[in-house]
């Protein structure tokens, strides 16, 4: 990276806009200075001004939104450059555009162009939706939603999914939306001077700041580091600065973007995006292009009439073949509804067969399309579509290909440097109404991100409440390279040839007078026959004292249903309300908790993090079992082996400081704000009886205690609550 000058920040003036009397204070009523807020700035400032990295764990109350956003808003306006700021969530994303940068802009009474970004599947592709009112669909109701969106196009200035009245059925907006494989770009697309992507484009490349989330963020990197390079417009306008906000979630979000896979539903919706039938009825894009004319022939009116009926046939096949690969999967899948590919699992048994038959039935099927569409205009908008759909099925086929490859793979294959499993989604293997995913995701996301992050750009700044995984030293001070270390080597930052500055600033919150945590002394270990009985009696007993309020978190479904099960009847006797992860929507779920104080919500990994219930509504969160990941995780479990091949613990080195990252995000759900009060109760014995519990509570800030057996914990949770 070449030096370029830039204009200095200044710390002092910067922080000054955030003491008792400064701008920021002035704007926002019972303002209190934070000195770790200010600390925090003052890291901020020198990873601009020195082209660094900077990692920095800021607690909740901490403010870390106006800590990097006054220094980002101030470096971007004086030096003309432009920062992306990506985000896990879209509340976060929200609030950053909506509210916090407009509040900043105006302390500040400067002006610089923000721009928020959401992926191109979000917003809606006029070119596809003329061709959808053209072709009409089988469905009646696809029909009105077609026409109803049709009507808001006209009137929408975003075309943002978000803006419609309505949620659109997925299938329906997956034809409807703007994608890179299917635009005709500026020079072919009909509709180029109203389309709402391009528009977005052109804002985006206009704006200093942009607002993303983390995997619009790869995408953008991806291609960049693909050779894409770094001084045009890509997914994103060219920039050299980044501050990645609920950084912790690095890892996961790389894999997920990194990955790769198919189904039998992507496959099937696919299809019907080609040919569809109902009775005499055809429709789908080869219809629209007269497909059905004979290879050579010309494309009259009257030959576009003639069927090859080899296509329909194909089509056909393709989907019986996924219908038996699925099939075949689902079986693999058991009652955990996953499974890793590994080499002692050679050929993949019972997939072998299935896989072959749709590999070659696709590509069979792909080349007899693609031969009718030599004939046809290939700037037509139907034909770039149908082009686009036929390289998606073909990567199908690709992956098919891995798939039957891996258990003959040797040791140098690229396989080696990927995980390759499958996920049973939707219903369940009891009830039905289940598909398997089939996916393939990379063993070690930290090498890809040293390259296209934390080495292509000067400045890198990762934040987020929770990213150390060891408690300071006897001192106070810290190895912050220990601390540090679990989260820099999952992402990737450790791996680059640069200096990291690190920093942990505390939240302001008053934990050792407002919080309690409790462990029943007699909390038997997990694995033993005792402990479900010991969960519902204590559930039942804390829940009652609290009258509700209560969050209850689990590391796995069915643990959540046994619970929940055992402990809902008496509750509801009680006048308590009794809400569970999987019966609503998730953010209609938490509506419903803040408004009703007399519920407990009973939810698992979603509800871990993200999830922000201020004041009264939330006084108790019962963290069941430590959070460690199960070894059934392909993904966790491959990397787990990976260590222990290299000579490394497994235990120490990844599941440990994993589990107490997750375990501070589910601590961090009672306080979220310096007024809020409860307590914290874990019901995992090993917390005490382990050797590694103590990684756990050290983790904590200092806070109440109440280590007792459980009766007289139930006393302590009462008479601090009352």
């Amino acid at each position: 990276m070449s030096k370029q000058h830039c204009f200095r920040l200044d710390a002092d003036k910067l922080c000054a806009a955030l003491e008792e009397n400064g701008v920021i204070a002035a704007r926002l009523s019972a303002y209190e200075r934070r000195d770790a807020q200010l600390d925090f700035l003052r890291l901020i400032v020198r990873a601009f001004n020195e082209d660094s990295l900077a990692a920095a764990e800021a607690g909740t109350g901490v403010g870390k939104s106006f800590a990097y956003l006054l220094p980002a808003l101030e470096f971007a306006l004086s030096n003309d450059q432009r920062i992306v700021i990506s985000t896990a969530t879209i509340t976060l994303q929200e609030q950053l555009f909506v509210k916090d940068i407009p509040l900043v802009l105006s302390a500040l009474g400067k002006s610089v162009k923000c721009c928020l970004v959401k992926g191109r599947g979000n917003y809606l592709c006029l070119r596809r939706l003329g061709d959808a009112r053209i072709e009409q669909s089988l469905d009646d109701a696809e029909n009105e939603q077609i026409n109803t969106i049709s009507a808001w196009s006209g009137e929408t200035k975003t075309g943002s999914r978000t803006d419609l009245p309505f949620l659109p059925d997925s299938a329906l907006w997956s034809r409807l939306c703007s994608e890179s494989d299917t635009c005709l770009g500026m020079q072919f697309c009909p509709e180029r001077e109203r389309c709402f992507f391009m528009a977005l484009r052109r804002e985006a490349a206009n704006a200093r700041i942009l607002i993303v989330n983390h995997h619009l963020l790869f995408a953008d990197l991806a291609a960049r580091h693909e050779g894409a390079g770094y001084e045009s417009m890509v997914v994103l306008p060219p920039f050299s600065r980044v501050i990645i906000d609920e950084a912790h979630t690095i890892e996961a979000a790389a894999s997920s973007f990194f990955s790769k896979g198919w189904s039998r539903l992507g496959i099937n919706r696919a299809l019907s995006r080609l040919y569809r039938q109902r009775g005499i009825m055809k429709s789908g894009l080869l219809v629209q292009l007269g497909w059905t004319v004979q290879p050579g022939a010309s494309l009259s009116a009257s030959s576009a009439k003639a069927l090859d009926s080899a296509i329909p046939k194909l089509i056909k096949s393709v989907r019986e073949a996924a219908e038996k690969a699925d099939k075949a999967a689902l079986s693999l899948c058991g009652t955990e509804g996953l499974f890793r590919f590994t080499q002692a699992y050679s050929n993949q048994g019972t997939l072998t067969q299935p896989l072959e038959v749709l590999q070659k039935t696709i590509i069979k099927l792909c080349k007899r399309i693609d031969k009718m569409l030599k004939n046809l205009n290939q700037e037509e908008g139907s034909v770039w579509e149908a082009r686009a759909i036929l390289g998606r099925l073909e990567s199908v086929a690709e992956l098919c290909r891995a798939f039957l490859e891996f258990g003959i793979a040797t040791e140098n294959s690229d396989m080696d440097n990927n995980v390759l499993w499958l996920e049973r989604q939707g219903g369940s293997e009891r009830y039905g109404d289940s598909w398997v995913s089939f996916a393939v995701t990379p063993l070690s996301i930290g090498p890809i991100l040293k390259d296209a992050l934390f080495q292509a750009n000067k400045t890198v700044i990762c934040v987020s409440a929770t990213l150390s995984t060891a408690p300071l030293d006897g001192t106070g001070s810290g190895d912050y390279d220990t601390m540090f270390r679990f989260w820099a080597d999952r992402s990737g930052a450790s791996l680059a040839d640069r200096e990291l500055l690190y920093g942990i600033f505390p939240s302001p919150f008053p934990y050792s007078q407002r919080t309690l945590l409790a462990v029943p002394s007699d909390a038997p270990l997990p694995d033993l026959p005792e402990y479900q009985d010991f969960t519902v009696r204590a559930i039942n007993g804390l829940v009652r004292i609290a009258g509700g309020s209560a969050l209850v978190l689990f590391t796995s479904y069915h643990a959540l249903q046994n619970s929940y099960e055992q402990t809902a009847p008496a509750l509801e006797e009680e006048g308590i309300r009794c809400l569970k992860q999987g019966d609503d929507d998730r953010s209609r779920l938490l509506e419903i908790f803040l408004k009703d104080r007399n519920s407990v919500l009973f939810g698992t990994d979603s509800f871990w993090e993200g999830v922000d219930i201020p004041g009264e509504a939330l006084r108790l969160v019962i963290i069941c079992r430590l959070p460690f990941r199960t070894l059934k995780d392909p993904v966790f479990e491959a990397r787990r082996e990976l260590l222990d091949k290299n000579g490394r613990s497994a235990f120490m080195e990844l599941s440990l400081p994993d589990a107490v990252m997750k375990f501070k995000q589910g601590f961090g759900r009672l306080m979220r704000s310096s007024s809020d009060y409860g307590a914290v109760v874990v019901l995992d014995g090993r917390i005490l009886h382990k050797r590694y519990g103590k990684a756990f509570l050290d983790s904590l800030p200092e806070t109440k205690t109440s280590i007792k057996e459980l009766d007289a914990v139930l006393r302590d949770l009462e008479q601090f609550l009352y």
